[in-house]
């Protein structure tokens, strides 16, 4: 039997501790800090890597990282170095979620095709960018920005006021501080998850995230356009099938270099 310690507060970190607790090899769930609706509760903040480990150490618990954050910081290294059993990407891994301008940059060295794009700091070329291109645009900040980090803009004018926004205004922090202008490509968009260990790929279920608009006009007390979003698992749509039968051996079996 062993303990596990799931790291996050969302709903993520909750569906992922109520799996790991019906399996028959697992004694106990904590989650640091866990939510309203999780047990075992361990108020410990998730960028506490210190806490974290000693917790874990004196629980002998296999740990389970959710959230963006505490990988970026190298949780999974530090649990490595301390001997710790710990499932996540490494640091270095983990820039593919953590830096979008280092994501793309992977991509483009590994030929996997992607979206036109360039990088930016600086506002005013940034803009000279977007009137010079003959194609609607996707502006994203580069760092962690709590899902909030990219727009979709449907004309200069509002490429213009996202760059601003990010560049000038500093809505995004340091995360910010630099973006991405890519080309927008419209159609359908899917995620496709497989768990490996840099040998062997096991492939999970693809899924969609869908968004909602809810406007001013419908929430009269709100300032701005909210999203709801939600995932779901397409299983009977036509798409999927062409799309695992094209792209399954060749995502899974390539070798990509960090």
């Amino acid at each position: 039997m062993v303990n596990v310690l799931v790291v996050g507060s969302g709903g993520r970190e909750h569906a992922i501790g109520w799996k790991l607790s019906q399996n028959d090899s697992v004694d106990r769930v904590f989650h640091a800090p866990g939510n309203g609706g999780t047990p075992n509760n361990i108020q410990i903040p998730v960028d506490n890597l210190d806490e974290l480990a000693k917790f874990a150490s004196e629980n002998d618990c296999f740990t389970v990282v959710g959230p963006e954050a505490p990988l970026a910081m190298g949780i999974v290294d530090f649990f490595n170095e301390n001997d710790l059993k710990i499932f996540g990407p490494t640091k270095k891994a983990a820039q593919l979620e953590s830096s979008k301008i280092w994501a793309k940059q992977f991509l483009k060295r590994n030929n996997i095709p992607t979206a036109a794009f360039e990088v930016f700091d600086d506002p005013v070329k940034a803009k000279e960018y977007v009137n010079q291109v003959g194609y609607n645009v996707v502006i994203k900040a580069d760092g962690l920005a709590a899902g909030k980090g990219v727009i979709v803009c449907n004309s200069k004018t509002e490429a213009e006021k996202s760059i601003d926004m990010m560049l000038v205004d500093k809505k995004f922090g340091n995360a910010g501080s630099k973006i991405i202008i890519e080309e927008r490509i419209d159609g359908i968009e899917a995620s496709y998850i497989a768990l490996s260990d840099g040998k062997i790929a096991i492939p999970m279920a693809q899924y969609q995230w869908l968004q909602v608009k809810i406007t001013r006009e419908y929430l009269i007390m709100m300032k701005d356009l909210i999203l709801v979003e939600w995932a779901h698992i397409p299983q009977h749509q036509s798409w999927t099938k062409a799309f695992l039968k094209k792209y399954r051996k060749k995502l899974l079996i390539k070798q990509f270099h960090l």
